[in-house]
């Protein structure tokens, strides 16, 4: 069956289920193939995260280091993970030989973003997926832009996998109530004005919660890094 007559069934198939129980059917559906969560561990990560650990530990977790995350980014993942018991976080990040070639100094952001994001997340993340059916986001379709209308299924373009994103009907207040009833632990910078973490370079404050991804590459038409398109 073609990958997106599947997605499109699923969807039907899951319109009125809980984030919960799509997570668990993405997870276990052989269907679906082999299935990861791939986790930026953000201000919003730990809640898909939790439910993964409660379906089953063991889910592979990929993190994207691009080398130029928040220390306390860095400093989260390791709390969330032992926190929450995952057994199988994967860290990935760029190829030495890509970096040294592309980004020597480490200032490729500056003059061209989007290859900046293709070297330090696309294409890292690109082989860490290589062998999955499927993987699992946390985008939300409250963050606007392009993530509007966001399904629950989707074929992932340029490839022979599945996309499945448990929390695309959630908002931000289902986000915090969930938080507040399993007690999980915060992003440290989303206390101090940063409601979307990224890398450093192109992550600001906001004073503005009602687009929590305005502080990502502030002042430019950018809206995603890349790994969605």
């Amino acid at each position: 069956m073609p990958l997106k007559e599947i997605a499109d069934r699923r969807n039907l198939l899951h319109r009125k289920s809980d984030a919960q129980t799509i997570l668990r059917h993405a997870i276990e559906d052989v269907r679906l193939g082999d299935t990861a969560l791939v986790s930026s561990f953000g201000a919003e990560s730990v809640v898909l995260l939790h439910m993964a650990a409660q379906i089953d530990a063991s889910v592979p977790v990929i993190f994207l280091d691009t080398e130029m995350l928040f220390a306390e980014t860095l400093a989260y993942q390791h709390e969330v993970a032992q926190t929450l018991g995952l057994t199988d976080v994967r860290v990935v990040r760029p190829d030495r030989a890509g970096l040294l070639i592309r980004d020597s100094e480490g200032l490729l952001h500056q003059a061209d973003v989007d290859a900046c994001c293709t070297l330090r997340k696309t294409e890292p993340l690109q082989k860490a997926l290589a062998g999955f059916g499927s993987w699992v986001t946390g985008r939300k379709q409250y963050h606007g832009g392009q993530r509007t209308d966001l399904p629950v299924f989707e074929k992932e373009v340029g490839s022979a996998r599945i996309k499945v994103n448990p929390l695309a009907r959630w908002g931000r207040d289902e986000i915090a109530a969930y938080m507040n009833e399993h007690d999980l632990p915060r992003h440290p910078l989303e206390a101090k004005g940063y409601p979307s973490v990224g890398c450093w370079p192109c992550t600001n404050r906001v004073s503005d919660v009602s687009n929590p991804r305005a502080g990502r590459w502030e002042s430019s038409a950018k809206t995603e890094c890349g790994i969605h398109l």
